[in-house]
């Protein structure tokens, strides 16, 4: 889910999936064009793919250890996959729970997002995954439906990582398209994602079909052809499901020659951190403030060409929870973790009490309610939000139920105490005006 450039949701200006220029594909579900919810939703990641700073205790053991264990595939190859399974098993059981579901619709939320990696689908002689994710998803999704929830599926990593990131299930180089076989088994997880979709047409939205793809490591053709060969799998299957691709980090001018006419029911996916890039990492309070109102102007100027979500985002501005960049990494917010300014954001800065909410004092407070509402006031600008995440274990500026019910986010997401945002009668013709934009 890391790494970020902020100016985000214009990526795609000429990625045309409309039947007329300027009239977007209507989306036939509960969000879009002429009705429905501006998407308001969480992500329920560290479940189906293991992240150490998400869930800290599963990777405890190895702190200190060399060589370390600082993924899922470097956890099952330690553990050998019948202690890996017993395990997950237990995680899987129990890091998500009904009262959990219920927990996020009595937040006003309506949306879910589901990260799950392709090993979920497809494991091969030599891999150290295990598998059985399925009929917990599936309890999920049902949990979901009971509670009046919309579910998006996230194909999260796939095989030979897209980006190296741990998050993709393997922390390293980024081999996704080395072969034909990694790729076949991306639409053959795509595909599995689908068929469970089919199963809930009135609970699962829409499937993302690769996350982060990283567009300085990958042939950006290949990630083209990916996205036309995933449309056609997932139309043959689940006709009616809305297709999510990724920005892959990249500017509008770099997507000037991707035109697919006839497409429907496809949205962008953006993502915005303020902690992972030295421009947003080291702005002061009111610049992380002001620095909304730019990503406001991107989704908004967007969003009339294709449907536009920033699917993750949080309330961090350091970098500061254990393990964030990595297993057994510093921070660059206190200069623990090498990075280009080579020391902290300033003299003295500390992670002491960052991330978390018993430490903050009142002003601390209140600026995270405003960075919260800010930033919801930006993503409606397009067609919605998926905070990232839904808790965790220790990183409180990382965990939307905690923050919702300490009052650091709004709780419904419409009552703000400090934004003059408002969806009026026509949310598609809003004026953005959130107070730090004038």
């Amino acid at each position: 889910m890391r790494l970020i450039r902020g100016l985000v949701a214009a990526v795609m200006a000429a990625l045309l999936v409309t039947d007329t220029l300027g009239s977007p594909t209507p989306i036939y579900r509960r969000f879009g064009h002429g009705g429905g919810d501006i998407i308001r939703g969480v992500n329920l990641g560290g479940l189906f793919v293991l992240e150490p700073w998400i869930t800290p205790s599963l990777f405890a053991q190895w702190e200190g250890n060399n060589p370390q264990v600082v993924d899922e595939w470097t956890y099952c190859a330690a553990l050998g996959k019948s202690e890996c399974l017993s395990r997950l098993q237990t995680h899987w059981a129990s890091w998500v729970t009904e009262s959990d579901i219920a927990t996020i619709a009595s937040l006003g939320l309506n949306h879910i997002r589901i990260p799950i990696g392709f090993w979920a689908f497809s494991v091969l002689p030599g891999e150290p995954y295990v598998q059985g994710q399925v009929p917990y998803l599936e309890n999920i999704i049902q949990w979901a439906g009971n509670y009046n929830l919309n579910v998006v599926l996230d194909l999260h990593g796939v095989p030979g990582s897209q980006n190296g990131f741990d998050n993709s299930g393997r922390l390293g180089g980024i081999h996704w398209q080395d072969s034909q076989s990694n790729i076949d088994r991306s639409i053959q997880a795509v595909e599995g994602l689908a068929n469970i979709a089919a199963k809930y047409p009135d609970i699962v939205d829409a499937i993302e079909i690769v996350n982060e793809p990283a567009n300085w490591g990958l042939s950006m053709q290949g990630v083209v052809d990916y996205y036309k060969n995933a449309y056609t799998r997932l139309r043959s299957i689940a006709s009616n499901t809305i297709m999510v691709i990724h920005d892959a980090f990249l500017s509008p001018s770099d997507w000037n020659s991707f035109n697919v006419p006839g497409w429907e029911n496809v949205i962008l996916d953006t993502h915005t951190y303020h902690v992972f890039v030295k421009d947003r990492l080291t702005l002061s309070r009111d610049g992380h403030l002001k620095a909304t109102c730019q990503d406001a102007q991107n989704v908004y100027s967007f969003n009339p060409r294709l449907w536009t979500v920033t699917g993750e985002w949080s309330l961090a501005i350091t970098d500061c929870a254990k393990w964030l960049n990595g297993f057994g990494k510093g921070a660059r917010w206190d200069g623990t973790m090498q990075w280009e300014m080579n020391g902290p954001v300033y003299p003295g800065a500390t992670c002491s009490g960052q991330d978390s909410i018993s430490a903050w004092d009142s002003p601390t407070r209140i600026f995270f309610r405003q960075f919260a509402e800010a930033q919801m006031d930006a993503y409606e600008a397009g067609s919605g939000w998926f905070f990232w995440n839904f808790k965790t274990e220790s990183a409180d500026d990382w965990n939307y139920i905690k923050l919702a019910q300490n009052g650091l986010v709004p709780n419904p997401p419409t009552d703000r105490h400090y934004s003059r945002y408002s969806l009026g009668s026509n949310h598609w013709n809003i004026t953005i005006s959130s107070p730090w934009c004038n």
